[in-house]
């Protein structure tokens, strides 16, 4: 298994004050992803240095989650490590869109991991 992007995420209910303060630390909206089976909206964004940070419109978020972002090559192979380790899938989330496999998991300390694949069509 690879690791092709690891950088954090922040999910929200209201995304925008959150975007608006990293557009003013120096970071642009380079994609933005809406869910189809789940309700969501990623915003991508990137400094001139090359860092990345996600910000996930999520209505369901209960409250603002930090969490890191790990976009990996082989999903089945990273999901059943993390499962391993003593992470567990959060419900709710979905589990893929027509560009990716991804799943939520929290590890037995708390913090949480959103493991993604992207498919190549």
């Amino acid at each position: 298994m690879k690791i092709t992007t690891f950088n954090p995420m922040i999910y929200t209910k209201d995304a925008e004050p959150t975007i608006k303060l990293f557009k003013e630390l120096g970071f642009e909206q380079t994609h933005n992803k809406i869910g189809s089976d789940v309700e969501f909206s990623t915003h991508r964004m990137k400094d001139s240095n090359g860092f990345h940070i996600d910000i996930v419109q999520a209505p369901g978020t209960p409250r603002e989650i930090t969490a890191i972002r790990m976009n990996v090559d082989d999903f089945d192979e990273a999901y059943a490590l993390l499962k391993e380790k003593g992470f567990r899938e959060v419900e709710g989330f979905g589990n893929s869109t027509e560009s990716s496999k991804y799943a939520i998991m929290k590890s037995p300390s708390g913090f949480i991991i959103d493991l993604i694949q992207h498919i190549k069509n």
